[in-house]
């Protein structure tokens, strides 16, 4: 039973270490990459992200708008009060 356990934190220990060399490495790829970078561009660029998003949102809408149900009631009232008109003329036309 000892020796499972010596063996068990033997092998846990030795993985901790290797996740760890990987966050390190991972780190490291980070701060190399944002290594020119500025702070007038990070600002520059959230400010295009909010304008972005907030363009996305108002498309939203808009779509979310064209299906509402309330939308789609109004169409199918008018669809169905143009089909009587056509069937009233049809049946006037009748015999004459």
């Amino acid at each position: 039973m000892n020796q499972v356990l010596l063996y068990a934190s033997i092998i846990l220990a030795s993985l901790s270490f290797f996740l760890c060399l990987y966050a390190c490495s991972r780190v490291g790829k980070i701060l190399n990459s944002v290594k020119g970078l500025e702070w007038d561009t990070v600002a520059t660029l959230t400010g295009d992200i909010g304008t972005i998003k907030k363009s996305i949102q108002t498309l939203n809408n808009r779509i979310n708008g064209l299906n509402s149900p309330k939308l789609n009631d109004e169409l199918l009232q008018y669809a169905v009060k143009q089909q009587s008109n056509v069937t009233n003329i049809n049946k006037n036309n009748i015999g004459g």
